[in-house]
């Protein structure tokens, strides 16, 4: 981590990093967040360094209850945020709609980080939508540099208006590094005083009409502060003008010529008169902007309200494309339009066949025995597998084949109850045990409440893996001065009333596979907990213990079983044997207790 905490100078930071140096300028004294790549670096940092500069810190058990504390900080007055990937504010938009009726007293920041082209996401979703629906302002940075400052822009508007802020970025922008100035933080407090206003924050349908009305009021004058905002500004000379905003200003910026560019940050509300100006007398508009027609069509509707008949292009004229992110080789589609310069020209591909390298669970990775024990427990039973977000999606591959049905997090769970109700197939749920406090126990209590029969399965690997080791209510915290006790799983479970529940060592993959039998065999709700904690987090811990494995070849019949229950990738093939890849093997022990001849021999 770069060395935010600097009273001076410059330095070279994440665009993740930056933000949070933009939060310690701007002050802010609460943050929250459910963690989620491409905004994980931010909880990472706060995570280390609140305490030491007077903010409180949670990772809260998912994003909606993350935006519910984050509102109440900044309805007593205090700054705040909330930061999230994209899909987290579907999470959290159910209390998001309501508090634009209500608003805020402090500045409240809404981070929503979008990830176009789906690095490490289930959807490409364009969450700028979000703002015009809630009829929230929103700003949208294009470098690492810009994001800091903004933070601070924000913070002015919000509690200006009152009113939360969605601040918009994408993965180009959370995860480019760029030279970013330090400057002097604002001093702020972190306590603040509830003032009650029934009117105002308890929006029962009596009151709830007349802050509707007040809200549209409040769009009105956001419209007039984004006229005036400085991070509305034009550049350049030319006939052809380009609207932009995010990084895709970047692009436009570095490769076409000659052209005067009207570059949005405040880009809800929009602009309209500036925009309006920016289109009379030229040739032509080229709306450039990653995702949806967000600023296209509304372009398009200004130009049409004020009788502008200047042609646009971008998405819907068929110049750019609607999906994935932008790049030098999609904004050079626009050379027929504008002078450019050219792209560098790629590399010439070396002419070596490379394997391909998807990625899969790691060596030791105590998925991989509950996924054989399950499979071995299911036998030639049919089943749906229901997955979730987290790294035992990758489950999905041979030859576990474990994943059948995923769509967001907790979905698995709740899905599995329709799968019991309408077929005759066995679902079995798989869970993280960080997605099962996110959004695990509703659907379970449903399941036992509505009487569907199926297995979950929670893979409780004692943090929080995929999203970069962060802690979760089954691990407690122990950061920013707060020190909390591990909520036990089984003891959760347990009140719900589930028919069967027992908690395995996935590494003992024979006898989870018999705990697994037991509980495919229930008729009712049962739950396995695979209890054991994730290698990389027992490295990051050094507690790791590795123990050496060897095959022996003079048992080994080459049968293969270990490779095909396991898939281990320190399990290798040479020639016609099985050896044990030194470097990555952990000494689970896993693949020795699937061998049917104990040709692996694990040294305790």
């Amino acid at each position: 981590m770069a060395d935010i905490l600097s009273n001076s100078g410059t330095d070279l930071l994440l665009g993740n990093e930056a933000i949070t140096r933009g939060l310690i300028e701007a002050g802010v004294k609460f943050a929250s967040t459910y963690p989620g790549t491409p905004s994980s670096e931010i909880g990472n940092n706060l995570e280390k360094i609140s305490q030491e500069v007077g903010m409180y810190f949670e990772f809260s058990v998912n994003e909606k209850v993350a935006m519910e504390t984050a509102a109440a900080a900044a309805s007593s007055g205090v700054r705040s945020i909330v930061f999230m990937k994209h899909v987290g504010l579907n999470v959290a938009a159910d209390p998001m709609m309501t508090l634009a009726y209500s608003g805020v007293r402090g500045a409240m920041l809404i981070l929503t980080a979008d990830d176009p082209s789906l690095h490490s996401s289930q959807n490409e979703q364009d969450n700028r939508i979000y703002s015009k629906l809630a009829l929230l302002p929103m700003m949208e940075p294009s470098t690492p540099a810009e994001a800091k400052d903004m933070v601070a822009e924000a913070c002015r508007v919000s509690e200006e208006l009152e009113l939360p802020l969605i601040f918009r970025t994408t993965t180009r922008v959370n995860h480019a590094r760029g030279i970013v100035e330090f400057g002097t933080p604002e001093e702020t407090s972190a306590k603040g005083r509830f003032e009650k206003d029934t009117a105002r924050f308890v929006n029962i349908p009596a009151f709830a009409k007349k802050n509707r009305v007040k809200l549209l009021d409040l769009n009105r004058k956001a419209m007039a502060l984004s006229e005036v905002s400085p991070l509305n500004f034009i550049e350049g000379e030319g006939d052809t003008g380009v609207i932009t905003s995010g990084v895709s200003y970047t692009y436009v910026k570095e490769y076409i010529k000659d052209v005067q560019i009207l570059k949005l940050g405040f880009t809800n509300p929009l602009p309209e008169k500036k925009i309006a100006e920016f289109i009379k007398g030229k040739s032509r508009i080229i709306v450039v902007e990653e995702l949806e027609p967000f600023l296209e069509d509304q372009v398009l509707r200004i130009s049409a309200q004020n009788k502008l008949s200047v042609p646009v292009y971008g998405k819907r004229s068929g110049h750019l494309p609607v999906e994935w992110e932008y790049s030098p080789d999609v904004v050079v589609r626009l050379k027929d339009l504008v002078k450019m310069d050219e792209p560098p020209v790629p590399l010439k591909p070396v002419d070596i066949k490379l394997p391909g390298r998807p990625p899969t669970l790691c060596a030791g990775c105590p998925h991989r025995g509950i996924f054989a024990a399950t499979k071995k427990a299911m036998g030639k039973r049919e089943a749906v597998y229901c997955s979730d977000i987290g790294c035992y999606t990758l489950g999905v591959q041979s030859p576990f084949d474990m994943a059948d049905f995923i769509i967001c997090m907790g979905g698995g769970a709740g899905a599995a109850g329709g799968f019991a109700q309408v077929t005759d197939q066995k679902p079995v749920a798989f869970i993280g045990d960080s997605t099962f406090f996110h959004s695990g126990i509703p659907p379970l209590i449903s399941a036992k409440f509505n009487g569907h029969k199926l297995v979950m399965v929670i893979v409780d690997n004692r943090t929080t893996a995929m999203t970069g080791h962060q802690p979760n209510p089954g691990t407690g915290r122990d950061f920013g001065g707060v020190t909390t006790e591990a909520l036990d799983i089984e003891s959760v479970v347990k009140g719900i009333g589930v028919d069967f529940l027992a908690t395995v060592n996935p590494y003992d993959v024979k006898a989870a596979s018999k705990v697994m039998k037991e509980a495919i065999d229930t008729d009712g709700v049962a739950v396995v907990i695979s209890k054991m904690a994730c290698p990389l987090e027992l490295k990051k811990q050094r507690t790791l213990v590795i123990r050496e494995t060897k095959v022996d070849q003079s048992k080994c019949i080459k049968c293969y079983t270990c490779l095909k229950t396991i898939a281990c990738p320190a399990l290798v093939k040479r020639g016609d044997e099985v050896h044990v890849d030194e470097v990555q093997c952990i000494g689970c022990g896993m693949c020795a207790d699937v061998c049917p001849k104990d040709a692996i021999g694990v040294r305790q």
